[in-house]
């Protein structure tokens, strides 16, 4: 079976919090991978929730036009710790899809599961674990926000499933 290469993307890479939202922006083919930026909105607790919807979307608005993402990759929502938590969450969520979307960005998302098992090879690893890798992967040296840490690791996942995808979709065609 002969695999063919597949073009480099950009894709940013999103940990939605509602009271941190971690970015991450990666490019790369699967097998070459480059860090291009991340960074965490961080969310005031005294400002009104919907203040805090709308700082999500404005920076993320900057982030998307700043860098210049072909696609959006977002970690799905899995638990809570109780109905107003989820609720919350999946409004930060709907935030920054909608933030990709009015940008044109093709949109991706990924459980947690799928983004630790892309990362770490072990789907139930720990924070600190996907932490660790995502600073070797991209050799970093001193703390990294795990917001934004969490947020390449899910642009990496993204990268590398689409990556794979694409190879088996060339082989697979006459």
């Amino acid at each position: 079976m002969k695999f063919t290469a597949v073009a480099a993307i950009r894709a940013i890479g999103i940990d939605p919090g509602s009271r941190c939202t971690g970015y991450g922006i990666v490019e790369g083919d699967g097998n070459r991978l480059c860090l291009v930026g991340s960074g965490t909105i961080q969310l005031p607790a005294r400002l009104p929730f919907s203040d805090r919807l709308k700082v999500i979307y404005d920076r993320l608005m900057e982030v998307i036009e700043q860098n210049r993402p072909e696609c959006m990759a977002v970690e799905d929502v899995f638990f809570a710790k109780n109905v107003k938590s989820a609720l919350r969450l999946g409004q930060a969520r709907g935030a920054a899809i909608l933030a990709g979307a009015n940008s044109g960005l093709l949109l991706h998302e990924y459980s947690a599961l799928q983004i630790k098992q892309a990362i770490v090879g072990y789907g139930k690893a720990g924070k600190e674990q996907v932490g660790e890798m995502i600073q070797y992967l991209f050799k970093l040296h001193g703390p990294l926000d795990p917001n934004a840490s969490d947020a390449l690791a899910v642009a990496v996942c993204h990268l590398n499933t689409h990556s794979s995808r694409a190879r088996w979709q060339k082989t697979e065609s006459p």
